[in-house]
């Protein structure tokens, strides 16, 4: 009965029932190409392509539009990500839209916790630190340390041992007290993105899944919307290039729609029984909760920070400071020996045994703090500490999170989405003349 009544339907359209078909095409294709725009944005992490000679040397010359592909300014053709291609720059966007606006360097040393930091490094750096003393007062007094009854080296193993919890603390304090100078969190946020693109993606993919989601979704459900209307239009101008024409106009709108309404509108807005207001706006709590969780578990970390001290634009200042809280626990170890170690030996290579034991002492003393376990559990310290800064951004605040991604390369999705609409009105046209 179904099929009666619908065939007596198209039976009485003013057009052929074939036209009915363009929507339908418009929305698949519109499916597809968000999809693999989406795909084109992370995948694949690493360059595919190949090096196309003299392009190096052309690329500077060429627009920017074009200097942006990657790829193209190395001289080479493929693809590449387009965030992980800017892991750089996706870095930084990171840490000034994001993290680093949430809290300061101090904040985050402090939920950190500098007494536990002491503790890790006092508890776990014995082993590493026994190890250095034997190897540098075997190099410096051989027949010494050689002779020396294992009961004297005990002592002197067990003096160090004692100190251990004094220099952490002491290290711990003085960058307490110099924090702000000598972390950058932007530099360690943008560092470790660099580093590691797949962490880039992960911000994205993870924090803004429903937002992806629902752009590929909306190239179905816009695109046959839009679709639609290449019908009336292309029966009153009755040309064989409308369909192709329209294809490019509802391919480009459809994307730049779905990119608007993920964002916008910033606020809620009642119209009748629907409520208006972006996707990823209104999923400020539980796409921050996801975000905090990601960012201490992976950037914001304990083996990040102590990275960035030792090797950061001020590793210099830390370095000096941790040597100068080390090199004074020589003279306490040696105790009532040391001037008679200095007589016998000569000052030059007591000094040196301190500067070593400063030196090799750096790396030792922050080892601890890369423990798998150490990071996770003070990772949920930073967690709550991002959570609650997260929730308390007003809406154009909150979707510098993702939204500078989506902006600075949104022209590509665009575009692509305008050069399978042109695909779709072609495949629309063979469907309509019945080629």
């Amino acid at each position: 009965m179904w099929g009666e009544s619908l065939v007596s339907v198209l039976t009485v359209l003013p057009f052929a029932p074939r036209l009915l078909l363009i929507p339908l095409i418009t929305g698949v294709i519109g499916y597809a190409t968000n999809w693999m725009a989406i795909r084109f944005l992370f995948y694949p992490i690493e360059f595919v392509g190949l090096r196309i000679p003299g392009l190096k040397t052309l690329a500077p010359a060429l627009p920017k539009r074009l200097r942006q592909i990657p790829g193209v300014m190395r001289g080479k053709v493929g693809w590449q990500g387009i965030i992980p291609s800017r892991s750089e720059k996706m870095g930084n966007i990171a840490a000034e839209k994001g993290v680093a606006k949430l809290a300061t360097e101090r904040e985050f040393y402090e939920a950190f916790d500098p007494e536990r930091i002491a503790t890790q490094i006092a508890t776990n750096s014995e082993g590493e630190i026994r190890a250095l003393t034997d190897d540098i007062l075997r190099e410096e007094y051989p027949e010494l340390w050689q002779n020396m009854p294992e009961q004297a080296k005990e002592v002197v193993h067990t003096r160090v041992r004692q100190r251990l919890p004094h220099i952490a603390e002491n290290i711990t304090d003085q960058i307490a007290e110099n924090i702000d100078e000598v972390l950058d969190a932007k530099e360690m946020i943008t560092d470790h993105i660099d580093r590691n693109p797949d962490i880039g993606n992960r911000i994205f993919l993870e924090v803004g899944d429903r937002e992806l989601n629902f752009v590929i979704n909306s190239g179905f459900y816009i695109g046959t919307l839009l679709g639609s209307f290449s019908i009336p239009l292309f029966l009153y101008i009755n040309q064989w290039w409308v369909l192709p024409i329209a294809g490019v106009a509802v391919g480009y709108m459809t994307n730049w729609i779905a990119l608007r309404l993920i964002f916008y509108p910033l606020e809620e807005h009642k119209l009748g029984p629907f409520r208006l207001q972006g996707v990823f706006t209104r999923r400020q709590q539980s796409a921050g909760r996801t975000y905090a969780k990601l960012v201490a578990d992976e950037v914001v970390t304990v083996s990040n920070l102590a990275y960035n001290l030792l090797n950061g634009n001020q590793s210099d200042r830390t370095r000096r400071m941790i040597r100068d809280a080390i090199r004074p626990e020589v003279d306490r170890v040696a105790g009532v020996a040391g001037p008679v170690v200095r007589m016998a030996s000569g000052t030059d290579q007591y000094e040196r045994v301190q500067e070593a034991f400063a030196e090799e002492g750096i790396e030792r003393t922050i080892d601890p703090l890369y423990d798998p376990e150490f990071n996770e559990d003070r990772g949920e310290a930073i967690e709550t500490l991002i959570y609650e800064r997260l929730c308390a951004l007003p809406p154009e605040e909150f979707i510098g999170l993702l939204r500078p991604a989506f902006q600075e390369d949104e022209w590509m999705l665009v575009v692509l989405g305008a050069a399978l609409g042109f695909v779709a009105g072609c495949l629309q046209l063979l469907v309509v003349t019945g080629v």
